[in-house]
């Protein structure tokens, strides 16, 4: 069984800066394309940027040039550095995964973590 836990959430004011964690546990031999997402209150899960195993970033435009995604395959660790944040960008961070490969050879699509809360007020 695989697993994702995110971490990195909280309280900033705008124009500040938080650095969130997804680390994947279980006995994973590679991990695909994986991904940020994001649902506020009463409104639907988005994307928000996705990065493949390569290193292919992709971003919603509302987050391009503000948010950095990046990955440590070492680590089974993704990143995301959001930078000048708004008050529009209060949501729960979700972290996926597209598909993950074990050592034994199973694999798991669609893996997502609890999230993690992000709220910018002032």
């Amino acid at each position: 069984q695989v697993q994702l836990v995110e971490s990195g959430g909280g309280l900033v004011q705008p124009g500040g800066s938080l650095r969130l964690s997804c680390v994947a546990s279980g006995s994973i031999f590679e991990i695909y394309a994986m991904g940020w997402y994001r649902q506020a209150p009463g409104k639907q899960r988005e994307l928000v940027a996705t990065i493949t195993s390569g290193g292919v970033t992709n971003y919603a435009d509302s987050v391009k040039g503000r948010f950095t995604i990046s990955r440590d395959n070492a680590k089974n660790t993704m990143y995301l550095q959001m930078n000048s944040l708004k008050p529009e960008d209060t949501a729960v961070y979700y972290c996926n995964a597209d598909r993950i490969t074990t050592l034994s050879g199973s694999y798991y699509t669609g893996t997502w973590g609890q999230g993690t809360q992000v709220t910018v007020s002032s």
